[in-house]
């Protein structure tokens, strides 16, 4: 009888923690995310957006045998983030990593800090990429999270800011 307990109150437990990480990595949660870093440089929203999110889920449930950090290569935009087992993941840790990036990047330049990344950053403020899908998958293989990001249209454009010089006045 006590074993019986200790198990139905492992798996209430177990039930709590699914529940608690689906519920931040719901559309809502992205799209919010995204546009409180969008908010923060005086860029327009995004919206969730079927399509690019099937595109997203299809392309998450291909790397879920290995999290592989390849990009796509297809038509839209994309952020990628692996973190590794043991660590209930989310869309917060991955727009979290991505905008952190904030800080190596130089507007007056358009560039990167040197040995640095800013392109992640850049792709969730990119002022016309205005539709966005993403999925989340926890690996096969090393029982890692794989998060995709897609945007539509694409951003990260050679010889282009990410967003207006009168939107810098917010940073």
């Amino acid at each position: 009888m006590a074993s019986s307990k200790s198990l139905l109150a492992f798996a209430l437990a177990m039930a709590a923690v699914i529940a608690a990480t689906m519920a931040q990595n719901t559309p809502q949660d992205y799209v919010n995310l995204h546009n409180q870093a969008r908010r923060a440089d005086g860029v327009g929203p995004v919206t969730w957006d079927a399509r690019v999110a099937r595109y997203a889920q299809n392309y998450a449930a291909q790397r879920a045998g290995d999290c592989q950090l390849v990009h796509s290569g297809g038509q839209f935009g994309e952020n990628l983030f692996w973190g590794p087992a043991g660590w209930e993941w989310t869309a917060a840790d991955a727009l979290r990593l991505w905008v952190d990036e904030k800080n190596n990047y130089h507007y007056d330049t358009n560039s990167c800090d040197p040995g640095k990344m800013c392109g992640h950053y850049t792709q969730v403020v990119w002022r016309n990429s205005v539709r966005i899908g993403c999925a989340r998958v926890v690996c096969a293989a090393n029982r890692g999270v794989f998060i995709i990001c897609s945007y539509d249209p694409p951003g990260n454009w050679n010889g282009e800011r990410p967003f207006w010089t009168q939107d810098v006045a917010a940073m």
